[in-house]
C-alpha cells in the first residue's frame, strides 16, 4: 500500500513538483541576494525616519524588508521612486525596484500562472510532495531492514540507489518546504485564518494641534530600528490623518501631533503562525535557511526523473503473454513478487513452457492473489526487498492468504548470496503456508544472482511433481556489452592442477571504458554459453583497465574460453553494479578475507585505499610458489602503507592451514577490530564462506555480536560463489 501511495503520488505530480521545486530554488536566492545589500543600523525610527524625510519631503512610505533592506518610497514630478536606504544615516544608496523575472517566476511558483486553479494545484503538489517524502521514508527503512539503519548504505541498481540518496539527504528541507505550502495554500483560500482580518481600527483624531517633526514622535523614538516593518506617513495637509506603524509584535497608528500611539494591537497567534509559515517556506528573513531550502529543491527534478524510470523499468520487465487464462479458471496458477523486474522473465519462461504442454495457466503478481477454484498448483516465484522484506509486486500477499483455499504450492526464491537476506521472504512465505496447512509440491528452492542452470534444474524438479515434460530454457537480459581487448595476463596454480589466471583488459581504439569499481562484476558471454557467467572485478575505472582472476574450471565453458585469450584477443562483456560489496568509507579497520581467485576484488579496493588506514589481508592459496596471485603488488601496498598486514594461509605443505585457521589464530586482534567498528568483505567459495563465517561466529561469541548482526549494519559482506 506504502509503495503504490508513492508511486501514485509521484506520477500524477511528477511534472507539477518538478516546476515548483525548480522555481522554487531559483526564488531561495532572493533572500541571500539581498541581504548582501543590507546595512547595519542601530539608532530609532524616529531618527531614520526625519533624516529620510529630509531627504525626500514627499516621502510616503518607509519599510524595512524581512532580509533587513531599509526602502523609502516618495513621490515625484517624474513619478513614484523607491529607494534603498542607509539605516544609519538615512542616506539614499540605490533605486530599489522589484525584478520584474523574479515576479513572474513567484507567479508561476504560487500558481502556474492560472489564477485560482494554479494555486489549487499547486497547493495539491504540497501535499502531494508531503505524502512523497513520509511514504519515501517509510519505503528508505524497509529496504534497510528497520527504521534505526537509516542513513546506512543503500544497496540497489544506479537508479535506485540516486533515488533513495537524494530523497533521504533533501527529506527535511523538502517536509519544510510541503508542510508550509499546504498551510499557505489552506490560508490562501480562506479555509484557515493567517491574521490578515485582524487589523486595529482606525483612530478618530480631533483636529487642531499642528504636526510635529517626525523625529520628535515618543512612539518613534522608542523603536529600535530593527523592529520596524512598515512607517506609513499622513496624507499632507490632514491633521486627522495619522501615522500607520507595523513592527515585529503588532500594528497601530502614531498620532502626528502628540507622538502617542493610537489603538495599537499585537499580532494574533494566527497571524504569527502565517509569519513563521512564510518564512520557512520562502527563507525571506532566513536567507541560509532559503539556500538550504533551495539545495533541497535541486534534488525533485532528479528524483521524478528516477523514481520515473524505476516505476517504467518495473512496468516495462512485467510480461505479456498470449493465451494465459484467469485465475478463476487456471489449472496452474504462476504468482511474481519482484522488485526490479527480473524475477519476472523467469516466471514468463515458466508459464510458456507449461502453455507448450497444453496446461490453463495464469500469470500475476501476488498482490493480486485471490480464489482459484480450478487450481492443481500454485507456484509462487519471489525475490527478497531489504532485511527479508516482500518486494513491491508481493507486499499484500500474506495478508491475502485467509482468504484463499490451499492447493499443493511450490516456492522458489531469487536473491544474492552476497547480501544479509538471501531468499528471506520466500522463507517467510514457505513457513506462513507450511503453518497455514498448504501442501507442498515442491520443498523451498532457491536460486542465486538469476542462475539459469539452477532455474533449469529446478524445473526438472517441477516437471517431475506435475508430471509434466518441463525443460526451462531461460536466458536473462543482459545490459548492451562493450568489446574489450585483452592486455595482458599473468598465469598461476598449472603445476599444481589449479590453473589461474590474471586478466588485465583495456578498452581497444581508443573507446571509454563502462563505469564500475572494484567488486562489481564482469559479465562474459562466451561462444555457446547460454548465460553469462560474472567474475569480480579487481580494480575500477578510473585504473585504466579492467581485470579479473579467473580460475580453469573443469568443464568450465567460459573460464575455459577465458584462459584460451592472448594478449590482442578481444571479449564482449558488460559491468554489472555489485553495490552490495563495498569498503566503508571513513577510518574503521577493513579485515579482508580471500581464498584463490577471491583475492582479485580485494587488491582492488586495497589499490584506493588511503595509506595508513587499518586494514589486514587473510589470503588462502595452495602452494606460494605456485598460485600467489597479486604476491608482488601486495608486497608493495604492505611497503606504502595501503595493506596494514598480510596473514597467509597455504592448504598443502607440511603444516595445512586454511583462512579460517589463520582466523582464529588471531581471534584476540580481530575482536578488536571489530569492537573499532572495523568491516569484514569475504570472496571466495561457498564453503569457503561457510568456514569463514564459523569462525567469525566463535570470534564475535564473546563480545555478544553474531554474524547476521554484523550482516544487517553493512559489516560482514560477501561475495561468494
Amino acid at each position: 500500500m506504502m509503495r503504490r501511495l508513492h508511486s501514485v503520488a509521484g506520477l500524477v505530480f511528477g511534472l507539477v513538483l518538478a516546476l515548483l521545486a525548480g522555481t522554487g530554488a531559483i526564488l531561495s536566492l532572493d533572500p541571500a541576494l539581498e541581504r548582501l545589500d543590507a546595512r547595519p543600523g542601530g539608532g530609532t525610527v524616529a531618527a531614520l525616519a526625519a533624516a529620510v524625510a529630509a531627504n525626500h519631503p514627499d516621502v510616503e512610505r518607509l519599510e524595512r524588508r524581512a532580509n533587513g533592506v531599509f526602502v523609502a518610497s516618495f513621490a515625484t514630478p517624474e513619478g513614484y521612486e523607491t529607494v534603498s536606504v542607509d539605516p544609519a544615516t538615512g542616506a539614499d544608496l540605490k533605486p530599489w525596484a522589484a525584478s520584474a523575472t523574479l515576479r513572474w517566476i513567484r507567479g508561476l511558483h504560487r500558481s502556474l500562472l492560472l489564477g485560482d486553479a494554479g494555486r489549487a494545484v499547486a497547493g495539491l503538489g504540497a501535499g502531494a510532495m508531503a505524502v512523497l517524502g513520509l511514504s519515501g521514508l517509510a519505503l528508505l527503512a524497509a529496504m534497510l531492514g528497520g527504521w534505526r539503519r537509516l542513513g546506512r548504505r543503500v544497496c540497489a541498481g544506479p537508479a535506485g540507489r540516486w533515488h533513495a540518496l537524494l530523497g533521504g539527504a533533501a527529506l527535511d528541507g523538502l517536509t519544510v518546504s510541503a508542510l508550509t505550502g499546504i498551510w499557505m495554500s489552506l490560508a490562501s483560500f480562506g479555509l484557515i485564518q493567517d491574521g490578515s482580518a485582524a487589523e486595529p481600527a482606525f483612530p478618530e483624531v480631533a483636529a487642531g494641534a499642528a504636526p510635529a517633526p517626525v523625529g520628535t514622535l515618543a512612539a518613534l523614538r522608542l523603536l529600535p530600528v530593527g523592529q520596524l516593518r512598515r512607517l506609513t506617513w499622513p496624507a499632507a495637509g490632514d491633521p486627522a490623518d495619522v501615522f500607520g506603524l507595523q513592527t515585529a509584535t503588532g500594528a497601530g497608528y502614531v498620532d502626528q501631533a502628540t507622538g502617542a500611539l493610537l489603538n495599537w494591537q499585537d499580532h494574533a497567534a494566527a497571524a504569527r503562525l502565517w509569519e513563521w509559515a512564510y518564512a520557512l517556506h520562502t527563507g525571506q528573513g532566513l536567507w541560509w535557511l532559503g539556500l538550504l531550502l533551495g539545495a533541497s529543491a535541486l534534488a525533485v527534478p532528479v528524483l521524478a526523473g528516477t523514481g520515473g524510470w524505476i516505476w517504467w523499468k518495473r512496468r516495462a520487465a512485467r510480461p505479456r503473454i498470449a493465451g494465459t487464462a484467469a485465475m478463476a479458471r487456471a489449472g496452474i496458477v504462476i504468482l511474481v513478487g519482484s522488485q526490479d523486474g527480473t524475477t519476472w522473465g523467469f516466471a514468463a519462461t515458466l508459464a510458456r513452457a507449461l502453455l507448450a504442454q497444453g496446461q490453463p495457466v495464469h500469470l500475476g503478481a501476488m498482490n493480486r492473489a485471490g480464489p482459484m477454484p480450478a487450481a492443481r498448483a500454485l507456484i509462487l516465484l519471489t525475490s527478497t526487498h531489504g532485511d527479508g522484506d516482500p518486494p513491491a509486486s508481493a507486499a499484500r500477499f500474506l495478508d491475502r492468504l485467509d482468504s484463499m483455499t490451499p492447493v499443493p504450492v511450490a516456492v522458489l526464491g531469487f536473491g544474492d548470496r552476497s547480501f544479509p537476506a538471501f531468499c528471506g521472504f520466500a522463507e517467510t512465505v514457505s513457513a506462513r503456508l507450511a503453518r497455514a496447512g498448504w501442501p507442498a509440491l515442491l520443498p523451498l528452492a532457491r536460486i542465486d544472482r538469476q542462475s539459469s542452470r539452477d532455474f533449469a534444474r529446478w524445473g526438472e524438479d517441477l516437471g517431475r511433481a506435475l508430471d509434466l515434460p518441463l525443460a526451462l530454457r531461460h536466458r536473462s537480459a543482459t545490459p548492451r556489452s562493450v568489446p574489450l581487448q585483452l592486455a595482458a595476463r599473468q598465469d598461476f596454480g598449472a603445476d599444481i592442477g589449479a590453473p589461474s589466471a590474471v586478466l588485465r583488459f583495456a578498452a581497444p581504439d581508443g573507446a571509454a571504458l563502462p563505469r564500475f569499481r572494484a567488486g562489481d562484476l564482469l559479465g562474459v558471454m562466451a561462444p555457446g554459453a547460454e548465460a553469462p557467467r560474472f567474475y569480480s572485478l579487481a580494480s575500477g575505472r578510473r585504473d585504466g583497465f579492467a581485470e579479473i582472476a579467473v580460475r580453469r574450471m573443469p568443464g568450465g565453458l567460459c573460464s575455459g574460453y577465458l584462459h584460451g585469450l592472448q594478449p590482442g584477443d578481444r571479449v564482449q562483456a558488460f559491468v554489472r553494479a555489485n553495490p552490495g560489496f563495498r569498503a566503508a568509507g571513513g577510518s574503521v579497520p577493513v579485515i579482508l578475507v580471500a581464498a584463490g581467485c577471491g583475492v582479485g576484488p580485494m587488491v582492488g579496493i586495497l589499490r584506493h585505499l588511503r595509506p595508513g588506514r587499518r586494514s589486514v589481508l587473510y589470503f588462502g592459496i595452495r602452494d606460494p610458489g605456485s598460485d600467489f596471485l597479486y604476491r608482488h603488488e601486495t608486497d608493495a601496498m604492505l611497503a606504502d602503507g595501503r595493506l596494514g598486514r598480510r596473514v597467509m594461509a597455504f592448504s598443502r605443505g607440511g603444516t595445512p592451514r586454511h583462512v579460517q585457521d589463520r582466523l582464529r589464530e588471531n581471534a584476540d586482534e580481530l575482536a578488536r577490530q571489530i569492537q573499532a567498528g572495523g568491516q569484514v568483505l569475504i570472496c571466495g567459495s561457498t564453503a569457503m564462506a561457510r568456514g569463514v563465517a564459523a569462525a567469525f561466529a566463535e570470534i564475535l561469541r564473546p563480545l555478544d555480536l553474531t554474524v547476521a548482526g554484523l550482516r544487517a549494519e553493512g559489516r560482514y559482506l560477501e561475495d561468494v560463489y
